[in-house]
């Protein structure tokens, strides 16, 4: 099955872009802990991405976020499992 890629919001802002099978499969993103943990330890602006009470939902990516994930790809570790790009909004 081909990839595709999705856009992960928090609090309606685009965050993040990364693959995945399905909208399903990305949906589950958004419930992982480590995600929200992670994203609650960076910051832009000197204020945290997300936070406890942040909502996290998926979209498809848009035509300008989609490629994003492609560059990020050519240059991951071989290990990487999920490659996750950090998008400007």
């Amino acid at each position: 099955m081909v990839s595709q890629v999705f856009a992960l919001e928090v609090d309606g802002k685009p965050t993040l872009a990364f693959e995945a099978q399905n909208m399903t499969q990305a949906r589950e993103l958004c419930k992982e802990w480590w995600l929200r943990a992670d994203l609650s330890s960076q910051k832009s602006n000197g204020t945290a991405l997300c936070d406890a009470g942040s909502k996290l939902s998926v979209r498809r990516a848009s035509v300008e976020e989609a490629p994003l994930i492609g560059q990020a790809a050519a240059t991951a570790k071989p290990s990487d499992d999920l490659v996750l790009v950090e998008l400007d909004g």
